[in-house]
C-alpha cells in the first residue's frame, strides 16, 4: 500500500513531511512525498520558510502519480495560494477517486503562522470540495469559518457540520486544544452521522507534530482499505500511544515530537 503526503518539510523532523513519512512507516504503509515548502525549524519554533515554486510542486505530483499505485493522499502545509492552486489542479487530474485527507495547517505548535492570509480562501474554494476528510483543530476550524474557537463539544459539532457544508465528505474536529481529562475528537459525516473519539488528555510538552501525525495515520488506514470510521479510531489510538511514549525520547529544548516508533524502539 502506498500513501502520498503533500506538505512542507520540518528540518527538525517532528512535523510535516517527516512526521507523515514516519507515521506511514510505523503503520505499515509505503510513503511517497510532494514537498510544498521548506522550513528552517526546530522544537523551539520556525525560523524561516522557503516556498517551493508552484510549477515544481506540479512536476512532483506528475512524477509520483505517473509511476506509483497510490491508495491515499494526505495534504498538509501549503503556505501560498499559488501552491494551493497547483496542488488542487494536480490532484484533480491524477488522484480523482482517491481518498484525500486535508489537514489545514495554519499555525505550528510553536505559534508560528504557516499559512498566508490570502491563502485561506483558496484553501476553502479549491481543496475543501476535493477532500474525503478535513481534519482541523479548533483554532483552524474557527479560521475557516471566520468565528470564535469552539469552547464546548456542542459548538465543535456545530462547526463541524458547517465545515461539512463547504464541500468535504467528512470532517474530523480535533479537540486536542480543548480542556478536561479527555481529549475528544468528533468525526462528522453526512446527515446526523457523528462518531465520538475519546482518549486520555496526556500531560506532556512533547506535542510537536500531533496534527500532522493524526491526519497521516488516518490516510495510512484509508490506504490499507479501512473504512473511514475505523481508520479514524485507529489513528486516534496510535496518536495517544505516541504521545504517552513521547517522554522516552529527548529531542531538542522546546516542544519535542511525539514518539512515532514507540512500538518498535526499545
Amino acid at each position: 500500500m502506498i500513501a502520498v503526503t503533500v506538505a512542507g518539510s520540518d528540518s527538525g523532523g517532528g512535523a510535516g513531511i517527516q512526521a507523515d513519512l514516519k507515521t506511514f512507516s510505523a503503520l505499515g504503509v509505503y510513503g511517497a512525498s510532494v514537498l510544498t515548502a521548506l522550513t528552517a525549524q526546530n522544537t523551539r519554533g520556525v525560523q524561516a520558510i522557503h516556498d517551493v515554486p508552484p510549477d515544481f510542486v506540479a512536476r512532483q505530483i506528475e512524477s509520483v502519480f505517473s509511476d506509483l499505485d497510490v491508495r491515499a493522499v494526505k495534504i498538509g502545509m501549503l503556505s501560498r495560494a499559488a501552491v494551493i492552486a497547483a496542488v488542487a489542479e494536480g490532484l484533480a487530474r491524477h488522484a480523482a477517486g482517491l481518498p484525500l485527507v486535508l489537514d489545514p495547517v495554519m499555525v505550528a505548535t510553536s505559534g508560528d503562522r504557516l499559512l498566508a492570509d490570502d491563502a485561506v480562501e483558496a484553501l476553502r474554494r479549491d481543496l475543501l470540495p476535493q477532500a474525503a476528510l478535513l481534519t482541523p483543530n479548533l483554532p483552524e476550524a474557527a479560521v475557516l469559518l471566520g468565528e470564535e474557537i469552539a469552547g464546548t463539544e456542542a459548538a465543535m459539532l456545530d462547526q463541524g457540520r458547517r465545515l461539512l457544508a463547504l464541500g468535504p465528505r467528512a470532517v474530523l474536529m480535533k479537540g486536542g486544544h480543548g480542556e478536561g481529562p479527555e481529549s475528544v475528537d468528533l468525526l462528522v459525516g453526512p446527515g446526523d452521522a457523528v462518531l465520538r473519539l475519546t482518549g486520555p488528555r496526556i500531560a506532556t510538552r512533547n506535542t510537536h507534530g500531533t496534527g500532522c501525525t493524526l491526519s497521516a495515520a488516518v490516510a495510512a488506514g484509508l490506504a490499507r482499505g479501512l473504512p473511514l470510521p475505523e481508520a479514524a479510531q485507529d489513528a486516534k489510538t496510535y496518536l495517544s500511544a505516541a504521545l504517552a511514549a513521547s517522554g522516552q525520547i529527548r529531542i531538542g529544548h522546546g516542544s519535542g515530537p511525539v514518539h512515532h516508533f514507540h512500538a518498535w524502539w526499545r
